[in-house]
């Protein structure tokens, strides 16, 4: 039978499920995201180290899990919290179960929760430090066992996903040689990522998030790209004064943290949101096409908008009117807070990498259109 298990919140908000999977408690930011799949893929992307996921689709699972759709090597979401979670494989190319996946991953699963009532609650006061517990503790004592958690403002957990060393990333298969070399900074970059990279017909050198300007620039790249992550841009100090050094000397694209990154780098100033954007029906207003994109993001901070010599806002998201994307040409410099979604086939073009590539020519022409 499965475990009662309890999730107390920081403000003494309490909600009842059972533990399917995993026992004992863990703690974290409590959010919540309207995705409809790609469950996998979100506990494994590095965005969401140090958060308990609560997903506001009804049933979670019903497809099962591969290997092949995780973001990166590891379960960073520690916890999943949903109305329904199933064990079925309803998918050719699921080798294994949902819940069998979760417990070896080491990441409790707890369901008959009324996440309508979680996300309402979260809605109207924010993310929050929660507990999530099996154990027979009272309200009060994991109330303030969540209050003990550190905040996610002011935490740099890019230096806690990145990787530890460069490496090369694997050539797309298809592909002819790529003409085009380029350097990725991780910051928690996912799998999908990449996989557009050199999709996209790029060489791609991966490197830890702290790797200095010089180093990176010994490298000589073509271009530079900034990787998504977690945790609070204004925490990534070292970071920010690499790029800083790097503007104007190499092309730069920033995705969901590197494009807060680069925005700080720039002058603009960041922070958090109140319950976050996460989810892949974020509908974002590209300026400067006129056209608007359904996009997938998953982020919990973002940029301030306001006037900075040699940058502009280039997209905006619909529903809150935030800043989703930046470019200083006089750098060739370009960002989305934005990412791209998983996808069959990861050649397929995306606008933001391929405004980048023209942005990567016209710099070897020395600025020329």
């Amino acid at each position: 039978m499965p475990d009662p298990a309890v999730i107390v919140l920081e403000d003494g908000a309490t909600f009842t499920g059972e533990a399917l999977v995993g026992a004992g408690s863990v703690g974290g930011e409590l959010v919540f995201t309207t995705d409809m799949c790609g469950y996998q893929e979100i506990v494994t992307d590095p965005a969401h180290c140090g958060q308990l996921i609560t997903f506001t689709f009804p049933m979670n699972g019903d497809y099962g899990a591969d290997a092949e759709r995780d973001e990166s090597d590891r379960a960073h979401a520690r916890a999943i919290i949903a109305r329904e979670i199933t064990n079925y494989r309803f998918n050719r190319a699921s080798r294994q179960t949902w819940l069998d996946w979760l417990a070896e991953h080491g990441v409790l699963a707890v369901t008959g929760v009324d996440t309508r009532a979680v996300t309402r609650h979260l809605r109207d006061k924010g993310a929050l430090r929660a507990v999530v517990s099996t154990e027979p503790r009272g309200v009060k004592e994991l109330r303030r066992a969540a209050q003990r958690l550190p905040l996610m403002a002011g935490l740099d957990l890019a230096r806690v996903v990145a990787c530890r060393e460069p490496y090369e990333a694997a050539a797309s298969q298809g592909r002819s040689t790529p003409e085009l070399h380029l350097v990725a900074c991780d910051f928690g970059l996912t799998r999908s990522l990449l996989a557009r990279l050199t999709g996209g017909g790029f060489r791609v050198t991966v490197v830890p998030g702290n790797t200095s300007a010089q180093r990176i620039l010994r490298m000589r790249p073509d271009g530079v790209l900034l990787s998504t992550g977690p945790g609070d841009p204004a925490a990534v100090t070292y970071a920010v004064k690499a790029i800083e050094r790097l503007l104007g000397r190499v092309p730069l694209l920033g995705v969901g943290l590197g494009h807060q990154l680069l925005a700080r780098a720039l002058g603009f100033d960041t922070y958090k949101l109140a319950s976050g954007h996460r989810g892949a029906n974020h509908p974002v207003k590209d300026l400067l096409s006129g056209g608007v994109e359904i996009t997938a993001q998953d982020h919990g901070f973002a940029v301030r908008e306001k006037a900075v010599v040699g940058a502009q806002v280039t997209h905006v998201n619909l529903n809150d009117g935030g800043v989703e994307g930046l470019a200083a040409p006089e750098y060739y410099a370009l960002s989305v807070q934005y990412r791209p979604d998983p996808a069959p086939d990861p050649r397929t073009p995306w606008p933001p990498l391929e405004r980048f590539r023209r942005e990567i020519e016209r710099s070897r022409h020395g600025g020329g259109g």
